[in-house]
């Protein structure tokens, strides 16, 4: 396959806008996709925003932030793909809507085109097989915030072929990202071992061993981690953690993979973390602490 010259991302939340971002840093014209069009303005802003604290670290030059800019075109209308070389979807994590968007993905863009899935979790076989080009679908998960976090993990489905997985390998080392590879297996390597981790998390304090504070400080200072698990649950958003442990319980059919009942009962109360203001920790202006009981 050539070079990727022109990308396309599908999804204007903050993976989408950081891949489309890093696309444009690395000088693809870059369309970003959201049929919102709130969903596309929150991104400019975003994507604007983090570019110029790049600057104001002197990451990149204020000229090198305008060229970047330049190469960002907002739309909500799917047909302004049909020129893309490579396709990622950082849509919402259901198989469902992904397959949807893979066959309306499958029909305008052109034959070479790759289609990439930045799933944590669902199996890149079974969302090949909604279109006719199963062996250029693939796995391309980054790490949130895609700008900063140095790791993409790349995951072939059954039919990717050799030339996608290349093409895929080359455009993660053009974004300056170290790669890891895995296998098609439900969660993959990323999220087979952290939202396991947060889950329990959610058991410790759902079955009143501690609080969330000490819950979250015994794994900073015990275990040398950056941040707490129900403070990075709240940063992934509990919505999405919530569908991951789903996917890896149906997938993997085991017991130990079943959400936590407090992990369940947060979500079904609006309370996804940070994306909304509040999750396990209350992050409103102003407001008082919550406290996470096991029975909210």
């Amino acid at each position: 396959m050539a070079e990727v010259k022109n990308l396309g991302v599908v999804g204007g939340g903050q993976m989408g806008s950081g891949i489309a971002q890093l696309g444009a840093m690395h000088g693809l014209h870059v369309w970003l996709l959201d049929t919102d069009p709130t969903a596309l303005y929150r991104a400019n802003k975003s994507i604007s925003s983090s570019l110029q604290r790049f600057v104001s670290k002197g990451q990149i030059s204020q000229a090198a932030c305008t060229e970047a800019l330049g190469r960002l075109e907002y739309t909500s209308n799917i047909d302004e793909l049909r020129s893309a070389d490579f396709i990622v979807e950082a849509i919402v994590e259901s198989e469902d809507v992904k397959k949807k968007l893979f066959i309306e993905l499958d029909k305008i863009t052109k034959s070479s085109a790759i289609l990439a899935s930045n799933t944590s979790s669902i199996s890149i076989t079974r969302l090949a097989s909604a279109t006719s080009r199963r062996c250029q679908v693939i796995g391309m998960h980054f790490m949130n915030p895609p700008p900063i976090m140095k790791l993409v993990e790349i995951v072939r489905g059954a039919h990717t072929s050799d030339e996608t997985f290349h093409a895929t390998k080359a455009l993660a080392e053009r974004f300056h990202k170290t790669i890891i590879c895995s296998q098609d297996y439900s969660g993959f390597i990323v999220n087979r071992i952290l939202m396991p981790m947060i889950n329990e998390a959610f058991f410790t304090l759902y079955t009143g061993v501690a609080t969330k504070e000490d819950i979250d400080t015994g794994m900073k200072l015990g275990t040398n981690h950056p941040i707490g698990p129900l403070e990075l649950a709240d940063f992934i958003g509990l919505d999405v953690c919530l569908s991951i442990m789903k996917v890896l319980h149906a997938g993997l059919g085991d017991s130990k993979y079943a959400p936590c009942p407090l992990l369940v009962r947060y979500v079904d109360a609006g309370r996804v973390g940070r994306k909304c203001g509040v999750g396990v920790y209350d992050y409103r202006k102003g407001s008082e602490p919550i406290k996470a009981s096991p029975r909210l």
